[in-house]
Parts: structure tokens; C-alpha cells; sequence
């Protein structure tokens, strides 16, 4: 199996049951538990992380890359302020 047929494998998977979730009456995107190992791993393995796989075969809104970049940088910076914390707290320990 190539590498896009492997891809729209796994889409039609996904799109597949979440045609069967809708027809059973459940309103929410599919999850990994509903597929077998074997169906997730090939999932995985051509669409990436599973709510990146949702955002491949359009049954999720992609992220919103700037509002995950700006994150990241609020976490990079908190984490840098707890370290600078912890150097000064470690210093008046000492005196």
C-alpha cells in the first residue's frame, strides 16, 4: 500500500465511523477506543496524533497555530520564572 492510499485508508476509517456514530445518535467524533489496535495504528501511523488525524479527514477544526504558538510562549516564560524563583529562594536559604 503507497503512502496515499495508506492516507485515504485512514480517512475513510475516520469518516466511516463517524458516519456510524451519527447514525446511532452520538453526537461526538470518534476516539481511538472505537477502532481496533490494528485500525489505530494504521491511523497513527498516516495522519499523525489522533486529533491531528480529525483535522486530516475534516471531522475537526484545525488549531489555531497562533494561539498555540502564543502558549507555548506563556509556558516557556512561566517555567522560566519558577526556575529564577527557585535560584533565589536557594540563595536566601545559604546567606
Amino acid at each position: 500500500m503507497t503512502g496515499t492510499e495508506g492516507r485515504a485508508r485512514a480517512i475513510s476509517l475516520l469518516t466511516a465511523m463517524q458516519e456510524r456514530l451519527n447514525a446511532e445518535g452520538q453526537n461526538r467524533l470518534p476516539q481511538r477506543s472505537d477502532f481496533t489496535p490494528e485500525e489505530t495504528v494504521q491511523i497513527k501511523a498516516h495522519l499523525g496524533p489522533f486529533p491531528r488525524a480529525l483535522e486530516a479527514a475534516g471531522l475537526k477544526v484545525p488549531r489555531d497555530a497562533e494561539a498555540h504558538a502564543a502558549q507555548r510562549l506563556r509556558k516557556r516564560i512561566e517555567a522560566k520564572r519558577r526556575r529564577t524563583q527557585a535560584k533565589i529562594a536557594g540563595k536566601d536559604k545559604i546567606s
